[in-house]
């Protein structure tokens, strides 16, 4: 494709470059191919480089592209298809959870899930943080928080911390009986800790799930679940689940 002027066009001139970039990516480009750096793009398409990082920024956001530290800026393989919930009456852990138990920690929360959790405002709760792959890559992170009260039989182990005191977390919440569960889902920026571990730029856009777990009456489990946005697309069916699937009108050739 030749250099493309962009004068004259009626709509927002970072858009219509998405479109023409769009077309350029399924053209010119393969999955994981590294684009030209922002100086050549913009010479290229006869564009301000600050027009050029907006259509970059809404192609990031779509899922087409990915920018990788040490990289650049790379063309993104298809969305991939995960399970984002546990299987409805189930509690986190459970024999058809696909997460990964990483660590476990005795700390106060955030003030938002001790009020969640109706704890303490200083009161610790363990903070079991689990991480979910799909085809080899983080795509993403989990903090789940459950209170002492919860799992009053866990016995003092070997390991304060780690992912033997994170499975045992997950193996006494079994006991209890799950009532309901509820999951709220928005678009938010990957905080510097989760970033590192999804391999992504803090500030990049992610899809964070909270689901609370209800048992006794009370809000027994809170897990904030952090995805990675340019990999994953959340759909709404029948089911009470929360789905991520292919996106079949994703191409890269």
């Amino acid at each position: 494709m030749g250099t493309t002027q962009l004068e004259s066009v009626p709509e927002p001139k970072y858009w219509h470059l998405k479109t023409v970039l769009t077309e350029a990516l399924d053209s010119e480009f393969s999955v994981g191919e590294i684009l030209p750096n922002e100086r050549d793009l913009a010479a290229r398409f006869g564009v301000a480089r600050a027009t050029l990082r907006q259509a970059l920024e809404q192609l990031e956001l779509e899922g087409r592209l990915q920018r990788r530290r040490g990289v650049g800026t790379t063309v993104a393989p298809p969305r991939v298809g995960v399970a984002v919930g546990t299987e409805q009456h189930a509690w986190p852990g459970a024999a058809s959870d696909a997460w990964q138990p990483v660590d476990c920690e005795q700390a106060a929360p955030p003030a938002s899930v001790a009020a969640a959790l109706e704890t303490g405002a200083d009161e610790p709760v363990h903070t079991v943080r689990r991480s979910r792959m799909s085809h080899g890559q983080p795509v993403a992170t989990e903090l789940l928080y459950v209170p002492a009260a919860s799992v009053p039989d866990l016995t003092a182990i070997d390991t304060p911390s780690g992912a033997a005191r994170a499975r045992a977390v997950l193996r006494e919440l079994q006991h209890l009986s799950l009532e309901s569960q509820d999951r709220a889902v928005e678009l938010g920026s990957a905080r510097a800790d989760d970033a590192k571990e999804l391999d992504r730029l803090p500030g990049s856009p992610v899809l964070v799930v909270t689901t609370r777990f209800f048992a006794a009456g009370r809000t027994a489990a809170l897990s904030v679940a952090t995805y990675r946005a340019d990999t994953c697309r959340l759909t709404f069916g029948d089911s009470p689940d929360v789905e991520i699937h292919h996106d079949p009108e994703r191409r890269a050739s």
